[in-house]
C-alpha cells in the first residue's frame, strides 16, 4: 500500500506528561546547543487531554524542573493540599492510619491531569514542537532490527476491514529515534518490548484499574484542598487497592477506587467495588445533593523498579507508563513521567548528536537520577500484598519504621495478572446491590459521562485470538470475567439461538486497557481503533 511519509529527528507517542515533558526537554537543550532538531508528538484522542485521566494529586519537583517559572506562566496547578489523612475503613466505620512522613502530601497540590497536559502541549508548541491529536499510532517500523518510526492507523474501513469511499490510509512517520509515551499497556510499546524482548531481565508486571468520578457536591461538605486516601472496604483482605477522595475548586471532588488487577476471584468486579465504596457512610454524606459530572477508567502499572522492561533499544526508548514509573505506594507518578521525559530527551539528543542507533546513556541517566532513588526505596511496598493485606501492612510498617526504606533484599513479583484468577468452583459469586441513580449508577450511564465518540461501521478493535475462547474458557472456567473486569460494558455474554457467545460493543470502550491485561489466556488485544475515537475527557 502507497502511503505518505513523514520524516522528524524525534517523533513522540502520546500526549500525556512523559510525552509533553520529553518534547520540551529536547527542544530546551536544542536551543542550549545551537542544534536544529525536529520534534512531533502523536496522540490518539481527538484533543490533548481527552484521554488523559488521573487522581490527581501532583508532586510538582518534575514540573519545577521541567519549566522554573510554571506558576508565572499559569499553569493550572493551583489548588494546594492543606489536608492530607489515611484511613481504614471498615464496612460503616472509618479509621485514621498514621502515614509516613515522606508520603505527606502538603507540598503538593490537586490537580486536573488533562487540564496540565493541555498547558505543557501549549508550551511545548512554543518552542515549535508539532502535535498531532487524532492521530493514532498503530504499529511500529522495525527495519534491520532497529525502530524507524511508527504508522499511523487507517481510516474509512467498513466493519470487516475493507476500504470505504471515504478510505485514506495510514501515514509513516519516520525519525531518528521514537520515544514511546502511551501511558499504561500502549499497544505500539507492547510490540516493541515483545519484539525487542526488553522484558526479559524484569519481573512480571503487575497493574492496577482506576474508577474515577468529578462531582459537584454541596458547599457545606467541601475543603478545598482536603486529600483523603482509603484502604480496607469494599475490598477484601485478598485484594489490593483503596480509594480516594480530592477536593478541587468550585465545589468539585474527585472521587474513584483502585483495584489491583492480580485478583483471583473471578466474581469480583471492580466497577461493582467502586459503587459500594461510594455507599460507605463516609462517603454517602459528602455526596449527598451532589451532582455526578464525568466519569473514567484508566489502568496503572503497579510492578515498581523490578518490573521495568529494559528502557533503551536501537531507534527508541520508553518514558513514562509505557516502562512503568509509578510510585505505587505514594499514589504519584506524574513528577515521575515529566522526569523519566526529561532524563529520555537528554539521552536521545546525545544519540542523534554522535549519530547513534540506540540512546544508550538512558539507562545511566535513570540510575543516577531522583527518580531511580524515589522507586528503588519503595520496591517492597507492593509486592508484599501478595500475601494479602494484613501482611502487606505489616510489611510496610516494619520495613518504613524499623528498616527506614533499607531493607537489604528485593520481593519478587511472582506472577502475572492473568495467571493469578482462579477457577470459578473455588468461590462464590458475589451478589452486588442494586443502584440507586443517586450514588451508584449502571455502566451505560457512566460510559455516557466520559464522553465516549466512536463509529460503530468502523474494524472492532478489540481483536480476539481465538473466537471459541471466551466461551470455552472463560465462560466455564471462569464465569465470564471480562463482563466484570471491564469497567465500561464493552463484553456481554448473549444467547445466539440458545448458544452463548460474546458479544464486544466497542462503542462502549473507554480504552482502559483492563482486557488487555487481565483475560486470563491473554485471548483479547487492545489495539487502537479510529483516530479521535474514545472518550473525551474535560477535567480528568
Amino acid at each position: 500500500m502507497q502511503r505518505d511519509v513523514m520524516e522528524y529527528d524525534v517523533v513522540i507517542v502520546g500526549a500525556g506528561p512523559s510525552g509533553l515533558a520529553a518534547a520540551i526537554h529536547l527542544k530546551q537543550l536544542a536551543e542550549q546547543q545551537s542544534q536544529e532538531l525536529s520534534v512531533c508528538i502523536l496522540d490518539k484522542g481527538s484533543e490533548v487531554g481527552s484521554h488523559i485521566i488521573s487522581g490527581c494529586v501532583m508532586d510538582p519537583k518534575g514540573l519545577t524542573e521541567l519549566i522554573p517559572n510554571w506558576q508565572e506562566l499559569g499553569f493550572p496547578v493551583t489548588t494546594a493540599v492543606i489536608s492530607d489523612k489515611l484511613l481504614f475503613l471498615g464496612e460503616k466505620k472509618a479509621f485514621r492510619m498514621p502515614l509516613p512522613k515522606d508520603w505527606h502530601n502538603y507540598d503538593n497540590y490537586i490537580i486536573s491531569l488533562s487540564q496540565l497536559c493541555r498547558k505543557l502541549a501549549e508550551y511545548a508548541e512554543s518552542l515549535g514542537v508539532e502535535i498531532y491529536p487524532g492521530f493514532a499510532a498503530k504499529e511500529a517500523i522495525i527495519e534491520d532490527n532497529t525502530l524507524k518510526g511508527v504508522i499511523t492507523g487507517d481510516m474509512g474501513l467498513d466493519k470487516q476491514g475493507n476500504p470505504t469511499p471515504n478510505f485514506q490510509p495510514g501515514i509513516e512517520i519516520r525519525a531518528k529515534q521514537t520515544i514511546l509515551a502511551e501511558g499504561c499497556r500502549g499497544s505500539v510499546s507492547k510490540q516493541v518490548i515483545e519484539k525487542f524482548d526488553l522484558n526479559h531481565y524484569s519481573q512480571p508486571q503487575t497493574y492496577g484499574l482506576g474508577i474515577k468520578e468529578i462531582w459537584r457536591i454541596n458547599p457545606k461538605h467541601h475543603l478545598e484542598g482536603s486529600v483523603v486516601h482509603t484502604i480496607g472496604y469494599p475490598l477484601n483482605n485478598n485484594a489490593y487497592g483503596g480509594g480516594f477522595i480530592y477536593h478541587l475548586k468550585d465545589n468539585l471532588i474527585s472521587i474513584g477506587l483502585v483495584t489491583a488487577l492480580d485478583y483471583k476471584n473471578p466474581y469480583l468486579s471492580p466497577y461493582e467495588e467502586f459503587q459500594k465504596f461510594k455507599h460507605h457512610p463516609m462517603v454517602t454524606k459528602l455526596l449527598e445533593d451532589a451532582e455526578r459530572l464525568e466519569y473514567g477508567a484508566r489502568t496503572v502499572v503497579e510492578g515498581g523498579i523490578q518490573a521495568l522492561p529494559r528502557l533503551n533499544f536501537a531507534g527508541g526508548i520508553l518514558v513514562g507508563d509505557s516502562a512503568g514509573f509509578l510510585n505505587v505506594p505514594k499514589i504519584k507518578g506524574v513528577h515521575n513521567a515529566i522526569k523519566s521525559g526529561m532524563l529520555g530527551a537528554k539521552a536521545v539528543i546525545e544519540a542523534i548528536k554522535h549519530d547513534k542507533a540506540e540512546a544508550n546513556t538512558y539507562r545511566d541517566l535513570f540510575r543516577q537520577s531522583w527518580l531511580y532513588k524515589d522507586l528503588y526505596k519503595v520496591r517492597n511496598i507492593r509486592p508484599s500484598f501478595q500475601y494479602g493485606r494484613w501482611f502487606g501492612l505489616i510489611y510496610t510498617g516494619f520495613e518504613k519504621f524499623i528498616l527506614k526504606n533499607k531493607a537489604p533484599w528485593t520481593l519478587r513479583i511472582k506472577h502475572k495478572d492473568n495467571e493469578r484468577l482462579e477457577h470459578k468452583s473455588k468461590f462464590k459469586p458475589i451478589e452486588y446491590k442494586a443502584y440507586d441513580n443517586k450514588i451508584s449508577f449502571d455502566k451505560a450511564s457512566s460510559v455516557h459521562l466520559a464522553n465516549v465518540v466512536h463509529d460503530d461501521s468502523q474494524p472492532v478493535h478489540l481483536v480476539l485470538k481465538d473466537k471459541t475462547t471466551p466461551t470455552t474458557i472463560n465462560l466455564t472456567q471462569f464465569n465470564a470475567p471480562e463482563t466484570r473486569y471491564c469497567p465500561a460494558g464493552v463484553y456481554e455474554i448473549v444467547k445466539q439461538q440458545g448458544t452463548p457467545k460474546l458479544q464486544i460493543n466497542s462503542q462502549n470502550c473507554v480504552h482502559c486497557k483492563a482486557c488487555d491485561i487481565k483475560d486470563p489466556t491473554q485471548n483479547i488485544t487492545w489495539t487502537v481503533p479510529e483516530a479521535g475515537s474514545g472518550p473525551q475527557y474535560s477535567d480528568m
